[in-house]
């Protein structure tokens, strides 16, 4: 139950505090009081997007605050998954920043808007005039006939749970069909790439040896040339050859080696590079003998090296091992392409299988639905007698929708009659403001009974009614009011006469600037209120006596 509701800074309103009761709450005021201005702020409580521009003052920031008794509603759970501190008392709280951040807090601790919408689900319901108009789409139409069946809630929230794992594997095979069909307008290419680098027979480190081999060729005349020169100097014919000279040195020393001793030294160094020279005459020897200039090898190397090179350029690789991990990538593709067939055939069963749950539990829903649809039709007919309208029918239509949604695979509208003898059309082609008021707050009141929410908010409820329909209307909400707290804005005096508690709205000026102020009235200032709204102010005398009747009805 709403408790208290404190507001700042909020458009027209500067402060106001309100201390509600149980029961029939009432809340009048002269058009463009401020009265929707509370609806607006209960708004912000339940959720609702905030904008800078309700700030009264720009400078500061704005407040709205509600306390809520909670005791018997079993929210216990709810707090605790949510980490939230519970308390028998709920406080809940916005505010609305200069700089337009909003800011949300239940118990002090800040939430979220989308949790915020999701609490106040289980504490209050607020029927605006815009709400009546939702009786006519066809959304609505379905939600209320799940709220009113037996078990139909708990069956569309098993049903979405199963739509959504169809919708999942749905999604999963149509990635799947697109993949492979990607995959297979690729295969030739893929092939084709494939088959190329097979045929190359490529080897790590192959390339390095060929490009060495390729060097060694490229140079092979030279080194020949070198190496003739090499044995030229140091073991020719000619008297100057080093072989020669060093060999008549190694002579001289020995000659002379037995009269020093670092002459001996001398000449067996010189024996040491003499040996050493003719291991290098050798090594030249051998490897002359071991080049040979090849133009059909250098050729062979050039070709193997250009492909080589054409296959990196292609594929964007500098290395036979990368080229090696393309290959192995495209070999890959190709066995996926081969194995997709049986990925899609089990997907394939995997969604037949999931369909025809959705089926079976879309089915049920629809059952679920005509049951509720009709009880609707029964539990509405009395009802409409009540609020005047003794030769209205409603009917429920449910066809099959064009596919399978969410919410199942209905297509539910309204058929709609207020009078004998004529054919029930569509409510949004025969229905009247005023009928679909009385409507909206007939189905209201079976949703209050079956929901047992504790706060129930009416937002001019009355629009397009008067008369002996307003008492009936009086009847309807006072008896809502019995089991929960109805809080209602109002321009009917019948319906302001049964409240428990009334409220005024009005406004005050400086020539300036324009506040909206709401105050509690006293018993005699209720009776004042409802003559004024039978007649004018100040009311009549027979205003003042109808208004006394009305209140000690």
């Amino acid at each position: 139950m709403l408790k208290t509701l404190h507001i700042e800074n909020y458009a027209l309103i500067r402060q106001s505090d309100l201390s509600f009761d149980a029961g029939f709450v009432v809340i009048t005021g002269e058009t463009g009081a401020g009265k929707s201005i509370l609806i607006g702020a209960l708004g912000l409580l339940l959720g609702q997007r905030a904008d800078s521009q309700v700030l009264n003052d720009k400078q500061a920031k704005c407040i709205v605050e509600a306390t809520f008794d909670i005791s018997s509603l079993g929210l216990e759970p709810f707090f605790e998954a949510n980490d939230l501190d519970y308390d028998a008392t709920l406080v809940v709280r916005r505010e609305i920043l200069p700089s337009a951040k909003s800011r949300a807090f239940v118990n002090d601790s800040p939430v979220s808007l989308p949790l915020l919408r999701q609490l106040s689900g289980y504490l209050i319901d607020v029927h605006s005039q815009h709400e009546t108009l939702t009786l006519n789409e066809s959304g609505f139409q379905m939600s209320l006939l799940d709220t009113l069946g037996e078990g139909a809630m708990a069956a569309l929230e098993e049903y979405k749970g199963v739509y959504s794992e169809y919708a999942w594997l749905k999604s999963k095979l149509e990635r799947l069909t697109t993949d492979d069909a990607q995959q297979r307008k690729d295969y030739d290419y893929n092939r084709f790439l494939f088959e190329e680098l097979m045929e190359a027979h490529l080897a790590e480190g192959e390339q390095e040896e060929l490009e060495e081999e390729q060097q060694l060729l490229e140079g092979t005349e030279n080194i020949k040339q070198a190496l003739t020169m090499v044995r030229e100097v140091c073991d020719g014919e000619s008297d100057a050859a080093a072989f020669s000279r060093l060999s008549f040195a190694k002579a001289q020393l020995g000659r002379v080696a037995s009269f020093h001793r670092d002459l001996d030294v001398l000449h067996t160094r010189l024996d040491s590079v003499l040996i050493e020279l003719r291991d290098i005459l050798n090594d030249v020897d051998r490897m002359d003998e071991a080049l040979t200039f090849s133009p059909q090898r250098q050729q062979e190397v050039a070709e193997r090296l250009d492909t080589i090179y054409k296959l990196q350029r292609k594929h964007g690789v500098k290395t036979i091992g990368e080229l090696l991990a393309v290959q192995t990538s495209l070999d890959e593709k190709l066995q996926a392409v081969n194995g997709m067939d049986e990925a899609i055939q089990q997907a394939m069963e995997a969604v037949d299988k999931a369909f025809g749950k959705v089926q079976k539990l879309a089915a049920r829903q629809t059952e679920l639905r005509r049951m509720a649809g009709k009880q609707l039709e029964l539990r509405l007919q009395p009802l409409l007698a009540d609020l005047g309208m003794k030769n209205g029918c409603l009917r429920v239509q449910i066809d099959p929708a064009s596919e399978y949604t969410p919410q199942g695979n209905d297509r539910v509208s309204f058929l709609f009659s207020a009078n004998a003898g004529s054919e029930p059309r569509e409510l949004a082609k025969v229905a009247s403001g005023g009928e679909l008021s009385r409507l909206m707050l007939a189905i209201k009141s079976l949703i209050a009974d079956r929901r047992l929410l504790p706060t129930i908010v009416f937002d001019e409820i009355d629009t397009g009614i008067s008369g002996d329909i307003a008492v009936r209307v009086a009847d309807i909400v006072s008896r809502m009011a019995q089991q929960r707290q109805v809080v209602a804005i109002t321009h009917l005096p019948q319906l302001a006469a049964r409240a428990g508690q009334h409220w005024k709205v009005y406004k005050t000026t400086d020539g300036k600037t324009t506040a909206s102020h709401i105050r509690p009235l006293s018993r005699a200032e209720c009776e004042h209120e409802v003559a004024v709204m039978l007649s004018a102010d100040p009311p009549t005398d027979s205003a003042l006596q109808t208004a006394r009747e009305l209140m000690n009805h």
